[in-house]
């Protein structure tokens, strides 16, 4: 009977001591760092991913997420122009590692619904009163660089590192909708007013072009045959004018009835 309470004894030895080993270790995982707490203050520091040792019920390991995490947000704000304007915002960011203790000694596991979440709100609210309704649309990029560059400033005390600001989307009221399309018929009908006009003087131009040519081409021609005529002027002689008519000649005097006998003629031609 004694044996078995020796046995019982060493075994409840053997478990307290099992126990004792295991709550002695504990593991970080890849992704995290672990805040170490003793007696519930916050130790300086942050334990990296892997296995560390403990004190047993006097140290405690909390893991905090070091990865990159996402929050979406709508917000509704005014423009500069004071049109309701609907943002859908999604905002990536991480904690600083090195900082992990801090973080949590001021804002806990929950920094995101207590700093994160709210700054979003604040800053989409901010930078949406510093462009007009139609600069959102048309700034769209530059808005968005200026939100993060905001939230930077907002959180960087907080030991919160935005990474990367996306506009999902902005929304505007139906009276402001009906404008941009009224202005974007307008531009159209300009556009086309403008490619008509451009297309009419193009058609003019071709024509004045081409009416150029063709009277280019008639001084060619009456200068050509003038210059011929000319040439040809100076060419025929009237002792080439006898000569041709003596060739075409056939021997043979006119005969005329009377007294003195003329003197004989020779036709002439004439240049043809």
């Amino acid at each position: 009977m004694q044996n078995n309470s020796y046995a019982v004894g060493a075994l409840a030895v053997l478990v307290i001591v099992a126990a004792l080993a295991f709550q002695s270790f504990v593991t970080v995982e890849s992704g995290n760092v672990g805040v170490v707490t003793r007696f519930g203050a916050v130790q300086e520091g942050v334990l990296e991913p892997g296995l560390h040792a403990k004190i047993p019920f006097v140290t405690q390991v909390i893991p905090l997420e070091t990865r990159i995490k996402k929050v979406e947000a709508d917000a509704t704000a005014s423009s500069k122009d004071l049109q309701i304007v609907t943002s859908k915002i999604v905002l990536n960011y991480r904690i600083d590692r090195d900082a992990g203790d801090k973080l949590y000694e001021q804002l806990g596991l929950e920094y995101d619904t207590r700093i994160v979440e709210p700054a979003l709100q604040e800053s989409i609210k901010a930078t949406t009163a510093r462009y007009t309704a139609e600069e959102l649309i048309t700034l769209r990029a530059t808005v968005a660089k200026v939100m993060e560059d905001d939230l930077v400033e907002r959180l960087q005390t907080k030991h919160i590192i935005p990474t990367d600001l996306s506009i999902i989307d902005f929304q505007f009221s139906s009276v402001f909708n009906d404008a941009i399309e009224q202005k974007q018929v307008a531009q159209q009908a300009v556009l086309r007013a403008s490619n008509e006009l451009e297309r009419v003087r193009i058609e003019a131009d071709q024509a004045q072009a081409e009416a150029k040519g063709k009277a280019d081409a008639e001084l060619e021609r009456a200068r050509a045959e003038s210059e011929a005529q000319k040439l040809l002027r100076d060419t025929i002689s009237p002792e080439l004018l006898q000569l041709r008519a003596i060739e075409k000649w056939d021997g043979k005097l006119p005969i005329y009835s009377g007294g003195e006998l003329p003197m004989p003629i020779m036709p002439v031609p004439t240049a043809n």
